[in-house]
């Protein structure tokens, strides 16, 4: 399926004795450094990661499932795959899981993740998904769980966030850590970005599984706050070093005829314990307003400037950090991603420290998504017991 390209870059249990004797094998091919893979997930950023994946060189893409026959066949025919090991529908995952894998890589729409994660997991793979991780708070601790599972069992699981592979990110952000701009006091981010195509639902909801449609849907893909925003705030979060205990917002509707839920205005403050706030503000709309997914970090003594496609730079009082551009992080801090994947199965690391911060910035979007769409302030913990499932209805799609 399609998965969604984030900005204007123009770029499950019952498998167990058939998965331990395939296990068996796996550690002696990851021993050789060649790590037998399927991607579920053949679309748009599916297709890129594949040839990401090719190109590392250090993976074998063994399987591709998608839930439209046409593009599972079109990427197996293109990633060399053999024809009995591309499969369709919305079972396709499972039969890709009976083939003896060492790792999945997951680029559907997070509707799906927290149940295709769940069952790599029982099937004994490794796990590299996008994110966010799934459209409500259910499904985030489902993931969680399934991470934490898959950590118990000494395997990897990677959630493919650009910005915290990138060195100037990770430097900027550092300096902001050691107190070089003083105590925090406002985060100031934002996701502006165009919008996708959303037409009318049909029969079924296989016409909004293609070509980013689902993006427009809170069911599908978490709407445009939680898939896409989550960027930002996800920085947001980095540099505070914690999640927000609350969220206040508005947001509305204003795309030119829509039919899926998601609202494309936003605008939420989130508060953090000890007064920290952060306002976060997003718009999705084909109004030819260029492409930011950036954070600010407003300090006592200095500031910090972050932009996923610009640059990081920090002015400080006691002096300043130049910092520089960032290089094309769409693509790089995926193949940064895809190669400390195959470097941690190789070495047994399992530490998996992607997948908290992930969490937690899944959440924090699901809370400012809420919060502004009921116009009202809401605290995480309130957020936590409400613990409102949103389920898709996938009538009629093929199995």
């Amino acid at each position: 399926m399609d998965s969604h390209s984030v900005s204007r870059r123009n770029f499950l249990g019952g498998m167990a004795a058939t998965v331990a004797a395939a296990q068996l094998a796996r550690p002696a091919r990851a021993a050789e450094g060649k790590i037998r893979a399927g991607l579920i997930g053949a679309g748009g950023r599916g297709n890129m990661m594949a040839q990401f994946i090719q190109a590392h060189g250090g993976y074998e893409l063994a399987a591709v499932a998608d839930y439209f026959p046409e593009v599972a066949e079109e990427a197996g025919a293109q990633f060399g795959v053999p024809a009995g090991r591309r499969f369709s529908g919305l079972d396709g995952y499972k039969r890709l899981l009976d083939c003896g894998l060492d790792a999945v890589f997951l680029e559907t729409p997070p509707y799906c993740f927290p149940d295709h994660t769940e069952a790599a997991v029982a099937a004994g793979c490794h796990v590299f998904m996008a994110k966010p991780v799934a459209c409500d708070v259910p499904g985030c601790l489902r993931v969680r769980e399934a991470a934490r599972r898959a950590q118990a069992a000494g395997k990897v699981f990677l959630v493919d966030f650009q910005t915290r592979t990138d060195p100037l990110f990770i430097e900027g952000i550092s300096r902001v850590h050691r107190g070089e701009i003083g105590p925090l006091g406002l985060l100031a981010s934002m996701y502006t970005d165009e919008g996708f195509s959303d037409p009318p639902f049909e029969d079924t909801v296989a016409n909004r599984l293609r070509r980013l449609i689902w993006v427009n849907d809170n069911d599908l893909g978490g709407g445009y706050l939680v898939n896409a925003g989550i960027h930002a705030v996800d920085v947001a979060l980095w540099i505070a070093g914690s999640a927000p205990v609350a969220a206040t917002g508005m947001s509305r509707v204003i795309r030119d005829d829509p039919h899926g839920d998601s609202h494309d205005i936003y605008a939420v403050t989130y508060e953090f314990a000890g007064g920290l706030l952060q306002q976060h503000r997003g718009e999705h709309l084909r109004n030819k307003f260029s492409f930011h997914s950036d954070c600010t970090a407003h300090g006592q003594k200095g500031f910090l400037e972050t932009g996923y496609s610009g640059s990081v730079t920090l002015r400080a009082m006691e002096g300043d950090w130049e910092g520089g551009v960032v290089q094309d992080l769409y693509p790089n801090g995926a193949k940064r991603n895809i190669a400390a994947f195959h470097d941690c199965v190789l070495k047994g690391d399992s530490a998996n420290p992607t997948v908290e911060p992930s969490i937690n910035a899944n959440l924090a979007t699901i809370l400012g998504r809420d919060a502004a769409e009921r116009r009202t302030r809401l605290t995480w913990d309130e957020m936590l017991r409400e613990n409102r499932s949103i389920e898709p209805n996938l009538k009629g799609l093929k199995a």
